[in-house]
Formats: C-alpha cells, sequence, structure tokens
C-alpha cells in the first residue's frame, strides 16, 4: 500500500506545479500590469514601486482622443453584436433544423475566414471597399469586424439550437402553438445560453479587432486597440498598462460571466460540423 501513497503524493506535487505554472505564466503577467498601471515609479530590480500613484489613470482618462476611441469600440462592439445577431441566428436555427443539399459545406464556409492570414484578408477588403465608398466609414469599420465574427455567431447558436430536442417543439405543437410560439416559447429561451455566449464572444473579439480597423477605418475612426499602440510607443510603459486594463477588463467580466452560463463539453459541441 506504501506505493500507492507515494502515487497519490506524486499526483498532488504534480498537480501543485501544474498550478504553480499556471499562476507564473497566466496570473503573473496580469498581476505585473495591474501594479504597473497605478507605479509612478519602478525600476528594475525592485519587486514593488517605489512610488504608487493614479496619474497615469487622469492622463488617460482626461485625454479627449482616448475617451472618444473607448466610446467609439464599445459602439462598435455592441453593433457588430447586434447585426450579426440579426443576420446570423436564423441561419443558425437554419443549419440546425433544416436539411438542404451542401449544408454542412455551408457551415464549414464559416470558418474560412479564420483559415487565412487576417492581413491579406483585410487588404482584399480594403480594395473592394474602396471601390464602394466604404473606407473610413462607420459601415466599412462594422462590417470587417463582423466578418470576423461569423464562425462564433453560427457555429456555437447551431449547436444550441441543435440541443433542443424536438420532442420538445412536437409536444407544444401537439396541445395548438404555433411555429413561431413553439420559437419563441421553447427553442430560443433553451438556446439562449449558447446564443449569449456567442453574443459575448463577438463582442470582445469586436472589441480586440485593431488590424481591419485600421486599414479601413484610418484616420477618423480609432479603436482602442489602435490608440493603445500609439500610446505604448510615444508614452511610459505605466500609461499603456492602463490602457490595457481598460481593454482587458470587459474581456474577464464577460469570459466569467460566459463560464456560468454554458459548460466547457457544450462550448466544444458548437465547434463541431455535424
Amino acid at each position: 500500500m506504501s506505493w500507492y501513497f507515494r502515487a497519490i503524493g506524486f499526483r498532488k506535487i504534480f498537480e501543485f506545479l501544474l498550478l504553480v505554472a499556471f499562476v507564473v505564466f497566466f496570473v503573473g503577467p496580469l498581476l505585473n500590469l495591474a501594479v504597473l498601471a497605478f507605479s509612478s515609479k519602478w525600476n528594475y530590480p525592485d519587486l514593488l514601486p517605489r512610488q504608487w500613484s493614479l496619474q497615469w489613470w487622469h492622463f488617460v482618462l482626461q485625454e479627449d482622443d482616448i475617451a472618444k476611441s473607448i466610446g467609439l469600440s464599445f459602439l462598435i462592439a455592441a453593433l457588430v453584436t447586434a447585426l450579426s445577431i440579426v443576420i446570423c441566428i436564423p441561419a443558425a436555427y437554419a443549419f440546425a433544423r433544416i436539411r438542404f443539399p451542401l449544408s454542412r459545406f455551408f457551415l464549414f464556409s464559416f470558418l474560412l475566414t479564420h483559415a487565412f492570414p487576417k492581413m491579406g484578408l483585410y487588404v482584399s477588403i480594403a480594395v473592394l471597399f474602396y471601390k464602394l465608398g466604404l473606407m473610413n466609414t462607420l459601415l466599412g469599420v462594422v462590417l470587417v469586424h463582423m466578418i470576423n465574427v461569423l464562425m462564433f455567431m453560427t457555429w456555437i447558436p447551431t449547436a444550441a439550437f441543435r440541443n433542443v430536442h424536438t420532442a420538445q417543439e412536437e409536444s407544444a405543437r401537439d396541445v395548438g402553438a404555433t411555429p413561431f410560439r413553439v420559437f419563441c416559447s421553447i427553442t430560443l429561451p433553451m438556446a439562449m445560453p449558447g446564443i449569449l455566449v456567442a453574443s459575448i464572444f463577438t463582442f470582445l473579439n469586436s472589441l480586440d479587432e485593431a488590424q481591419g480597423t485600421f486599414l479601413v477605418g484610418i484616420p477618423d475612426f480609432k479603436t482602442m486597440p489602435i490608440v493603445m499602440y500609439s500610446i505604448i510607443a510615444d508614452f511610459p510603459s505605466s500609461a499603456g498598462a492602463v490602457f490595457s486594463i481598460i481593454l482587458t477588463a470587459p474581456t474577464i467580466i464577460l469570459l466569467l460571466a460566459a463560464q456560468r452560463l454554458v459548460s466547457a463539453d457544450i462550448m466544444a459541441s458548437g465547434f463541431q460540423v455535424k
């Protein structure tokens, strides 16, 4: 039995080392970012800043261009999410409920925007938008962002609709419910967790998009990621840390919300072509 207890001990040590590695490589940079954002003077090899200050928070929040970029980023992300829901949710329902020729091919085609280098795709889109007069317009920026989120807004909701058993819908029809009533009262509420998770991913992806916005939206549409690049290049790292926290905080909050809504196995099923 001694070997059994030794095996348990080795496993616990291994799990502890994995936890330490996770903290060092994932949580460590976030903690460093948080400390740097509130530091006024922090030089190597000091473990902690010599001076703490909120001066860079005041700088970031008082700059008109920075405040404008924050509002613009959230506006674009909200528009992209709303339009993606309107366009992609009916398509996801069709993929889940209607059998038609080449359905798997069309569903798989939404992955193509993530199968090639983004910059080459954006250059092609920019050439097309230039001919259509969409360069340096809000509509052009929104369309570029939507191209990136089509996969999230079709694959995950499609899996959510497939997880709704048709027997439940048929039972509602048997008692006289119309197809629209069945969809609103049974299908949509049961698929809502997957739709909310897809919407969260869409919002975060749009919030973090930089390359497409740079090619299509410059010079009038500068979102947070674009402004952050200039801040990192022109100002001390503390200013960049502040802006990074502003950009990262919604991601952490919304991902924690997504984790509470849908389990990992349901999330994995959203990326399976059936």
